[in-house]
């Protein structure tokens, strides 16, 4: 529902509408379009900004307690790299916090992508300001660049302060890997892009359908399918890297070690054989209850160590980039296709 309230015949290209005794009525000191943009939307932006400025309160005072215990385990005289089972409490939070982030795209496209333009064309609302001085083109590119713009700076406030938050314990907890999608798709350029990719995705199905309720539901479909997608594949931005023994299997041999931070991908470790191939650790797994016979199986496949396959730490912020320029590129394309359909269609 709009909520414009000002005269129609007021050209909304002289500035922000004035009251009886002609003071500028109340505003964030925004002007023409922008301003009645700001009007109209300024309940779900008002709302954007209080989450931002919440969830960071909220992340900075968790951290605050977090490092007080963590600086007193730290300057102990049994200082260790791992955490003690007590820290369990902070661990989770960070977890379950950055859970509910990744719900901000979801809440974005479905909640201001889909009834931005659907809204307007479902009540009217073109009509009355188009049929003044604003072109739909000025209309619609102002709309999508404030909404934007505004998205874009809370999602990178909120990663950038929760990567702040896990930064002190990243290495220091099996259950705060990177390549969980709570801190890969949580930190660096990814919000931000997840968010915009979302966000212009419901701005087309709600241009497309012109029923904000229908597109709000369909947009949340889109979204969904979107985020299965991309935890299905994302991973395979990185180059997996190997790291091998060649001493044997046997109960003396150990796997290899993980470089810092790495982590494993694939089923497990892997037989490494003479002649480099990879068996799955399975192999032989009939006769492991004979030791000999065991023993002489794998030795018939010449199996000489073992191989594990491993994503480094290193490889995280390229992979970052890797996806946040797709997602953009796709989110350049929907505009690319909004603005047209908008400019044609728009009424």
């Amino acid at each position: 529902m709009t909520t414009l309230t000002h005269d129609p015949a007021h050209s909304v290209s002289a500035g922000r509408p004035r009251d009886g005794r002609g003071s500028r009525l109340a505003g964030p000191g925004l002007g023409g379009t922008s301003w009645l943009v700001w009007r109209q939307h300024r309940a779900a932006y008002w709302t954007l900004v209080a989450v931002t400025l919440l969830g960071v309160a909220v992340m900075v005072c968790l951290r605050g307690q977090m490092m007080d215990q963590l600086n007193a385990l730290d300057s102990s005289p049994k200082k260790s790299d791992s955490l003690p089972p007590d820290f369990e409490m902070h661990t989770s939070r960070l977890f379950s916090f950055g859970s509910y982030l990744g719900y901000l795209p979801i809440l974005v496209g479905v909640f201001l992508g889909a009834p931005l333009i659907a809204g307007d064309l479902e009540s009217g609302t073109v009509k009355l300001v188009t049929s003044q001085s604003v072109s739909r083109l000025r209309w619609l590119t102002t709309k999508l660049a404030m909404t934007a713009g505004l998205i874009a700076l809370s999602t990178a406030v909120l990663g950038a302060v929760f990567n702040w938050w896990w930064s002190p314990l990243r290495g220091r907890s099996d259950t705060l890997e990177w390549t969980s999608s709570v801190f890969f798709d949580g930190t660096g350029i990814m919000p931000v892009a997840y968010a915009l990719l979302t966000f212009t995705v419901g701005v087309a199905v709600g241009m497309v359908l012109r029923r904000t309720l229908v597109s709000m539901v369909v947009t949340l479909g889109i979204v969904g399918a979107i985020g299965l997608v991309w935890d299905r594949f994302r991973l395979d931005l990185g180059n997996v890297l190997s790291v091998s023994t060649h001493n044997g299997v046997g109960s003396g041999a150990a796997p290899p070690k993980l470089p810092d931070q790495a982590v494993q991908q694939g089923q497990g470790a892997y037989f490494l054989t003479s002649s480099g191939d990879k068996l799955d650790w399975t192999t032989c797994v009939a006769q492991s209850e004979h030791t000999k016979a065991h023993t002489a199986c794998l030795e018939s496949k010449h199996v000489i160590g073992w191989s594990i396959d491993y994503l480094p730490v290193s490889q995280m912020h390229t992979m970052q980039w890797l996806g946040a320029g797709i997602m953009l590129a796709v989110t350049a394309a929907v505009v690319a296709f909004v603005i047209p359909w908008g400019r044609k269609r728009l009424l």
